[in-house]
């Protein structure tokens, strides 16, 4: 599977099985729509696409996961539909004529920085929570409010406390402590342990809770 790396895939067999168990086949075309369609958007958007690790498998999916092994729909539902709305709007925002804006200070930002938001990218994260909508057995509008208040913890958490890295030698900046440019990165904001891969989680984390609150 190109998709995803071979840790990635053992990742996503065993999120699969979890959502299966707990959902039956309903939770699993969830899933299977969210990788589905989360792959085919990063292969638009950068040309190539990218291999998911197992890492990013269960930052995106295993809030689902966990939440479909106790068996509720509302807070699986809602974790899913925050990961695809922030996928998707990472995706289609990188294809926005407008430059992003820092969420927090509406300060104009390069592309890819953390945080940044476009109305393209917005509208298209709002698409993407409304299509997990569709396909999941609850009410419509719980769903999306999970997904896009996962979008926007996402966006919060990237620009505010999400780690962040320069290369001494370039300036480029990147995501990761052990990243390496021209050389080893080093520190510039936020904190050390958490990059985007949790950043990701807690924002399906933050889905699935509002999921279980609208549902009641």
């Amino acid at each position: 599977m190109t998709w995803l790396t071979a840790d990635g895939v053992a990742a996503a067999v065993g999120v699969g099985a979890a959502v299966f168990w707990g959902l039956g086949w309903r939770g699993a075309v969830l899933l299977f729509a969210f990788l589905v369609s989360s792959s085919l958007l990063t292969r638009l958007s950068s040309g190539h696409g990218g291999r998911r690790t197992a890492r990013q498998v269960l930052a995106n999916g295993g809030a689902t996961a966990l939440a479909a092994l106790f068996g509720s729909w509302p807070a699986a539902a809602g974790a899913l539909a925050a990961a695809t709305a922030d996928t998707w709007a990472t995706e289609i925002g990188s294809l926005s004529p407008s430059p992003p804006r820092l969420i927090t200070t509406w300060a104009r930002v390069t592309r890819g920085v953390s945080g940044g938001i476009t109305p393209l990218g917005t509208l298209g994260g709002i698409a993407g929570a409304c299509a997990i909508a569709v396909l999941a057995p609850l009410s419509t509008s719980a769903v999306v409010a999970a997904g896009i208040a996962g979008m926007l913890v996402d966006s919060g958490l990237g620009a505010t406390v999400q780690g962040v890295y320069e290369c001494p030698a370039c300036a480029a900046r990147w995501e990761r402590a052990d990243a390496i440019c021209h050389e080893p990165v080093r520190q510039l904001a936020g904190w050390r342990w958490l990059d985007n891969d949790g950043v990701n989680f807690a924002a399906t984390v933050a889905g699935a809770g509002v999921g279980l609150l609208a549902a009641r």
